[in-house]
């Protein structure tokens, strides 16, 4: 059953954003097409009409081609968020086959051929670049989001404007470790706790009997070895070496955890023999846990796949206040600002009594404003909206730096 005060809440939420002023000029994202790329679409049926629009076009892109494959409704809160904040923006869902990244991509091409110039995609995939937005899926998406012309489309239907893409910043601030590698002899990484001690292992707690998955990534020239062992017996249960794949460098370590058990991860130098270019002994990597926590950790860096990127838009997520919420994930101290922007959570929904929370939940509510910007700016290239976007950010507290909160809080511009 939905809370008594779920309304009202959300009705809070949008008057933060700026959107009431919007709607009442009769800007509701007419017009412009949104993609959800998810994962979690189990019953979405029972929605349209409702939380979501009446009729939402579809396609999977997983190998059994079924939507609804994984028992998840993920996907549908992402979804919900849009059509709350731009409810007559039309609505495209798809998903893909997991761990597979042509497959992604061709879910992206597909929602970019049926006219969808913003996308929306709340779930991570850290192995899939280098950690700091480099690799052959950064490029192939920076491509896909360019303008489109009948070449590409394959379906004649001649040129699409520029798209413009928005992504989580992911929830992993407090489970993942980056920086160089620093060799405790031996050719072991030691990791630093917040006094300064080193240590060999870092320690892994898995939140329940789901799989976790440990997920190294690091430049191609760099080769390493990540080791995961119980902590109570030190049994190995599954090693794996770093790969040159897709530009980049990732190794992931997955397993089933016993129920009680915490474990340790270590990583290793690998050896010439199977590391004979040079980059690998000072190298910088990347270690994110998913399923899990980890013991020492470091927020700074720690956006993963695809909000990394600078061609992705990455929302990070705050408190009521406009505080950083200490699972979001920040981007680098220095460079580009990631996240880029920031949106306040949990978001009520309208058919069930939890609202939505964490940095999935952000993603989506920028994507909807973008929708409300371009229903009425309908001559705006992607650049354009994104420069409103940021230029309309409020601030967030003196304390929140840039590589922790981006250009602010999300708000619209007031509607000319």
């Amino acid at each position: 059953m939905v809370s008594a005060d779920a309304l009202p809440r959300r009705t809070e939420l949008l008057e933060r954003l700026g959107v009431p002023a919007w709607h009442a000029q009769g800007w509701k994202g007419q017009g412009v097409k949104v993609a959800v790329l998810d994962s979690g679409f189990h019953g979405y049926q029972a929605h349209l009409g409702t939380a979501l629009p009446a009729n939402v076009q579809v396609c999977s892109f997983r190998f059994d081609g079924n939507l609804e494959a994984k028992d998840s409704q993920h996907g549908i809160l992402c979804a919900e968020i849009i059509h709350a904040l731009a409810p007559e923006a039309e609505l495209l869902l798809a998903n893909w086959e997991p761990e597979c990244p042509d497959q992604f991509l061709a879910a992206v091409r597909w929602a970019r051929q049926q006219g969808a110039r913003i996308l929306s995609c709340s779930l991570i995939m850290p192995s899939w670049s280098d950690g700091e937005g480099h690799g052959r899926i950064h490029e192939e998406l920076t491509h896909l989001l360019a303008p489109l012309h009948p070449s590409q489309d394959g379906e004649g239907k001649g040129e699409a404007g520029d798209a413009l893409f928005f992504a989580s910043a992911g929830n992993t601030a407090q489970r993942h470790w980056s920086g160089p590698f620093e060799d405790g002899g031996h050719g072991y990484h030691v990791w630093r706790d917040a006094a300064g001690i080193v240590h060999r292992e870092n320690v892994i707690h898995p939140w329940g009997s789901e799989r976790v998955s440990v997920e190294l990534c690091c430049p191609s020239t760099a080769g390493y070895e990540v080791i995961v062992s119980d902590a109570a017996t030190e049994k190995i249960v599954v090693r794996a070496q770093s790969m040159n794949g897709c530009g980049t460098g990732n190794a992931v370590a997955a397993f089933l955890p016993e129920p009680g058990h915490v474990y340790q991860v270590q990583v290793r130098r690998r050896p010439p023999l199977f590391a004979p270019q040079a980059g690998g002994e000072k190298g910088e990597f990347h270690l994110v846990v998913l399923g899990g926590s980890l013991r020492y950790f470091r927020s700074e860096g720690s956006i993963p796949f695809p909000g990394d990127g600078s061609e992705v838009i990455a929302v990070g997520a705050v408190d009521a206040a406009g505080r950083r919420l200490a699972y979001s994930s920040c981007g680098p101290r220095h460079g580009r600002a990631k996240p880029d922007l920031v949106a306040m959570v949990p978001f009520p929904s309208r058919w069930r009594a939890r609202p939505f929370a964490g940095t999935s939940a952000a993603a989506p509510q920028a994507g909807a404003l973008a929708a409300l910007l371009w229903s009425r700016h309908t001559d705006w290239n992607a650049q354009q909206i994104r420069a409103a976007l940021q230029n309309a950010a409020q601030p967030c507290p003196v304390n929140s730096p840039a590589w922790e909160t981006g250009y602010g809080l999300l708000h619209l511009p007031p509607p000319d």
